[in-house]
């Protein structure tokens, strides 16, 4: 029988639709900002006249710079209105993007991400404890699904876009087109985002160092913690040098890898809600194990290719990121059952420092694992692909002992 809470939990209201749009398009400058990195990675390396260690360390340093600053954040992460914990990591966010456009040298640009990281690194975890604070748990999957289409969308509009103004002009236009679109969005969080304010009715431990530690040491937490670290490793170890990959290794030509990731956004578009709505009606182990499998399976695929036709990399990697996102969306949902409304904030700012941190690793070693041969093609892609396949293995054995009684799984 169905019951107006039950109902209430299936559908959105609409300031809940308002507000998920604003999430999303949050998730989506975020996520582009690291997702730039990989296709102006083939154009950045020769620009800058640096390697691939190089290139790996830019794209760490903000991994480490934002994973340092959801730690120092976490402890006072729920003793603030989290809308204005948001614009105050988002402005500095946007100054930051505005710096690496501005870049001129690879020590500029170095510095500029490690800016860029200290502030943007922390607005994802805020948008995850926004989302949870105002989102019932039934609804979650369905929230997180469409929060994660921002990741596609950052391939349909602004990876293509990125890559035909920096063709147009240069690697710097993407980062300062970035920072005019990000200065907008972030008008809208100030009009139309309510103030967020519900977890600070709840006890507040008085020290900020307290709070963090607790946080650190739940039970509850820590296994969250390992598999959002091994979570990360595929995604920092593969894409950073994606672009590279296709060009130098599979003969894709730089002027139609756009199209590569237009088609794949698009279809993952429709593929994200739909796996969230998978994810609340079926249950998030098994999401999560369909998507583990199937994305074991594309990445020891994808790291063995060899020279292959435009539209054979595109349906390979639309099946590739199908797999991700049925790893990704289901885990989300589970980890926001995961704290208590006082510790939300913590939670996820440890949880994306400890994101940030893990891939900012793993992008350094991918970037010592591969290397240029004579020919300008990238060697020992393969061996990346065993490691992440490793990793999740391991993810995949940690998330079935997670929230064994939280919500459906």
């Amino acid at each position: 029988m169905n019951t107006p809470a039950a109902a209430s939990a299936r559908t959105f209201s609409p300031y809940q639709k308002r507000v998920l749009g604003i999430l999303a398009f949050l998730q989506f400058s975020v996520i582009l900002d690291f997702m730039l990195m990989a296709p102006l990675g083939a154009l950045i390396i020769p620009a800058l006249k640096v390697g691939p260690s190089q290139f790996g360390l830019v794209v760490s340093a903000y991994a480490f710079s934002a994973g340092i600053s959801g730690i120092l954040v976490a402890g006072f992460a729920d003793r603030f209105d989290r809308k204005k914990l948001l614009l105050f990591f988002y402005g500095g966010f946007v100054l930051g993007t505005v710096w690496c456009g501005l870049a001129q040298s690879y020590e500029s640009l170095l510095m500029a991400r490690v800016f860029t990281g200290l502030f943007g690194g922390v607005i994802g975890s805020v948008v995850l404890a926004i989302a949870a604070d105002l989102f019932a748990p039934e609804m979650r999957g369905r929230v997180m699904g469409l929060i994660q289409t921002a990741f596609s969308a950052s391939q349909v509009l602004g990876i293509p876009a990125g890559l035909y103004l920096s063709s147009r002009w240069n690697w710097h236009v993407p980062f300062l087109a970035m920072a005019a679109l990000g200065l907008a969005g972030g008008a809208v969080v100030i009009y139309a985002l309510k103030p967020v304010t519900g977890h600070l009715h709840s006890p507040q431990e008085r020290s900020a160092f307290l709070h963090l530690l607790h946080t650190l040491k739940d039970p509850r937490h820590v296994p969250a913690f390992a598999a959002t670290a091994l979570l990360t490793t595929g995604a920092f170890m593969l894409m950073p040098f994606s672009s590279a990959f296709a060009t130098n290794n599979l003969e894709i030509g730089i002027a139609v890898l756009p199209v590569v990731y237009l088609v794949t956004g698009l279809c993952m578009v429709v593929c994200g809600p739909l796996i969230g709505k998978a994810t609340d009606k079926y249950g998030k182990r098994r999401v999560f194990t369909f998507g583990t499998a199937m994305s074991i399976v594309m990445v020891l695929i994808y790291t063995h290719l060899g020279p292959i036709p435009l539209y054979v990399l595109i349906l390979l990697n639309i099946v590739l990121f199908v797999g991700i996102s049925s790893r990704m969306i289901p885990f989300q949902a589970m980890a926001s059952t995961i704290p208590l409304p006082a510790a939300r904030g913590a939670f996820n700012a440890v949880s994306a420092s400890i994101q940030q941190v893990s891939g900012g690793i793993a992008s350094v070693i991918a970037g010592h694992i591969v290397s240029l041969d004579a020919s300008g093609k990238l060697v020992h892609f393969n061996v990346v692909g065993y490691v992440v396949v490793g990793t999740a293995l391991v993810a995949w054995t940690l998330f079935w002992r997670l929230g064994g009684s939280s919500g459906k799984l």
